[in-house]
């Protein structure tokens, strides 16, 4: 595996945890929304990762485990987003204004407190991709002094 290789691999981290944090912000931002319906009420929503080297990994021999024989990249693959399937929050509240002729509002299915820790996680793990570009790039610039 080559250095160049990390680079990749270390950006689609960063663009994975990205996407894991803007959707924390947004089931965040919608966590208090309320509905007087439950097809109207904001769904938590979560994104699907899948590693993208898992083929590479075949077992030739003597090649590289990481090689990059057709040209595709290896990393972190965003499935897509999807909703959360958990139950929603309905309570009775006769004076809030979207409530519904039985006096109930429904709320989202998003937990803050899985949400913050989420956000903590997709965060450090960003950084961690961030510190692996940089000693990459530092190998490299070492590698380039080697001649002088």
């Amino acid at each position: 595996m080559g250095l160049s290789t990390v680079f990749d691999i270390a950006s689609s981290g960063m663009n994975a945890q990205s996407v894991r944090l803007n959707t924390t912000a947004s089931n965040m931002a919608n966590a208090q929304s309320a509905s007087s319906s439950v097809d109207e009420v904001y769904r938590g929503r979560h994104p699907v990762f899948a590693a993208m080297h898992q083929q590479a990994m075949g077992g030739s021999q003597g090649i590289d485990s990481f090689a990059d024989p057709d040209g595709s990249t290896y990393g972190v693959q965003v499935m897509g987003v999807v909703e959360s399937d958990a139950e929603l929050q309905r309570r009775y509240e006769p004076n809030h204004p979207e409530a519904d002729e039985e006096g109930y509002v429904f709320y989202p299915n998003v937990n803050i407190m899985e949400e913050m820790t989420n956000m903590i996680s997709a965060s450090r793990a960003f950084q961690v991709n961030v510190e692996t570009m940089n000693a990459a790039k530092s190998m490299m610039q070492r590698v380039l002094t080697l001649g002088q």
